[in-house]
């Protein structure tokens, strides 16, 4: 997505100081009013684009002491492309179930929800069903703060204020600035009650899913204009207002909930076939070098296992690495020949392992090991 510099108003200015919004400490609100009249003076300072909102209990930061927002299946300091991919896999996965659901439950909307995979992902994020490219926003302030405050213990909450292209339609995409907006109140079936209590939106990068240059250009820290600093003291809604009741933003009789927390499970516990063949042929390269250096030094090599025993005498294979690599060789022979006895969340820590482990196999014969 397009990176922004938002405009603050004098007075913001001065808090923050010469570092970027990003690095520096959020500015301290008492007041729900108060906090109103700054994203008043904001929006009207920053007439370009739309301002958005996101409530969370924490500032999380990334190594550079920046505020960082993925989205779900982008998150993480080491994410590898084999599990990225893995977890596009279940997503797919989660999708289609979402789709046959909606079809056996004569929920309506089915034939959109069918066809449009934005409508899919939206639903699933919002129902916290699996990761998505896909992040939530609020254009109500109130909102935000109350999500923020949810939880009355612990320290100052945070509320964040974003800048997005404005909207053209229930899915709006901006080729301009890579970036699609989801409107929940018009995608998603009146079954779905919770969008509407929450007057909930969804963000994320056009056309963009396991291909990309930078990690970085998947943040929506890019979009940030402000971030204020709330109490979750009732005395920050004196004046005549009040937050929204949890009952509220995650209301009781909501049929999509249930649907959805019946999706969650069922892909919490499938092998999903991309899964297990991803891993069996990410295995069966690393097996491959394994068995090829070995041979190259003995004559006489027919099992992995004894590669790799040969491998650590001759002091090409570091000795740590025996333990990690044995571990590996057994998930393979349970994905190969009783994949129903798989762990749910096995494959994906396998497959993660692979990539981890798989520099260091690529580079024996190169160094001439060590013990």
């Amino acid at each position: 997505m397009r990176s922004i510099t938002g405009d603050l108003t004098p007075e913001l200015a001065a808090i923050v100081g010469t570092q970027p919004v990003a690095k520096a400490d959020a500015i301290p609100v008492l007041t729900y009013r108060r906090l109103m009249e700054h994203v008043a003076q904001l929006s009207y300072a920053n007439k370009d684009y739309l301002l958005f909102f996101r409530g969370q209990a924490t500032d999380y930061r990334n190594k550079a002491g920046a505020s960082s927002f993925y989205p779900s299946i982008y998150r993480g300091e080491r994410l590898s492309r084999t599990e990225l991919e893995v977890r596009f896999d279940v997503l797919t996965s989660a999708a289609r179930r979402l789709v046959d659901a909606f079809r056996r439950e004569g929920i309506a909307g089915a034939p959109e929800v069918g066809r449009r995979r934005y409508i899919q992902w939206s639903i699933l994020q919002h129902y916290e069903v699996c990761p998505t490219p896909l992040l939530d926003f609020t254009q109500s302030v109130r909102v935000a703060c109350s999500f923020a405050t949810l939880d009355p213990n612990g320290e100052d909450a945070y509320v964040f204020a974003f800048g997005l292209p404005y909207i053209t339609n229930r899915i709006s995409v901006n080729s301009e600035h890579d970036l699609v907006n989801i409107r929940l109140l018009s995608i998603c079936p009146p079954d779905a009650l919770r969008p509407y209590f929450q007057e909930g939106y969804l963000a994320g990068t056009d056309e963009v899913t396991t291909e990309y240059s930078s990690k970085d250009e998947l943040d929506f820290t890019r979009r940030l204009i402000a971030k204020f600093r709330i109490s979750r003291d009732p005395s920050f809604w004196d004046g005549g207002f009040d937050p929204i009741p949890r009952a509220a933003l995650y209301p009781d009789g909501d049929r999509m909930l249930d649907l959805c927390a019946g999706i969650r499970d069922e892909i919490d516990t499938d092998v999903d076939a991309g899964q297990l063949g991803r891993f069996l042929q990410s295995w069966a390269d690393l097996e491959g070098r394994l068995m090829s250096l070995a041979r190259q030094r003995h004559t006489r090599v027919f099992s992995v296992r004894e590669a790799i025993d040969l491998l650590v005498r001759d002091g090409l294979l570091p000795t740590d690495l025996r333990g990690r690599l044995d571990a590996l060789r057994t998930t393979r022979n349970t994905a190969a020949h009783q994949p129903s006895k798989l762990k749910p969340g096995q494959l994906v820590a396998a497959n993660t392992e692979v990539e981890a482990l798989r520099p260091a196999i690529q580079a024996l014969g190169r160094t001439g090991g060590t013990r």
